[in-house]
């Protein structure tokens, strides 16, 4: 009998103590975040630079040749799923009333465990791609990670929002 006793308490215990344990949310593998551009065309109205990603919701506009076009980054909003956090930025060239996605990119893409980080690994590149095929948040999920493809397109449509894409 005491026996039995001290196996429920301990296994109780054991059972509060995992239930407890919080896990902090661990960035992919490697630190460096996928993103996808498009190809630079011959163009000269095209112009590319590299710097550090911009504060969420801040612009970037570039000037370019002597067409009015500019070149607009924004960051989408932060959208907190299941399995992790996943924000996303995007660059877009506006040229009249003419507006294309050129760059994409992941600002955030969190995973609270092992298997959740493998998911988003492969996950994120198609993401991204279809991003710029579909030229909008328009996008298939990708099977396997729903929650990360949801996540995705909520944070994509908060991002072109703020330039006038749906």
């Amino acid at each position: 009998m005491k026996r039995i006793l001290l196996s429920i308490t301990g296994t109780a215990l054991g059972l509060v103590a995992l239930l407890s344990f919080k896990s902090n949310g661990h960035p992919v593998a490697g630190g460096a975040l996928p993103a996808v551009a498009l190809p630079p065309s011959s163009s000269p109205q095209t112009s590319h630079s590299v710097s550090a990603p911009p504060a969420p919701g801040t612009t970037k506009k570039k000037a370019t040749s002597a067409a009015t076009a500019t070149t607009k980054t924004v960051a989408g909003s932060a959208i907190q799923t299941q399995y992790g956090m996943v924000q996303v930025q995007v660059t877009v060239r506006i040229s009249g009333s003419s507006k294309q996605i050129t760059n994409a990119k992941f600002l955030q893409l969190t995973a609270y465990d092992g298997r959740s980080q493998e998911i988003n690994n492969a996950a994120g590149p198609i993401l991204l791609q279809e991003t710029l095929a579909a030229q909008s948040a328009r996008i298939d999920i990708v099977s396997g990670a729903s929650y990360t493809s949801d996540g995705y397109q909520q944070s994509l449509q908060s991002a072109l929002d703020q330039v006038g894409i749906r």
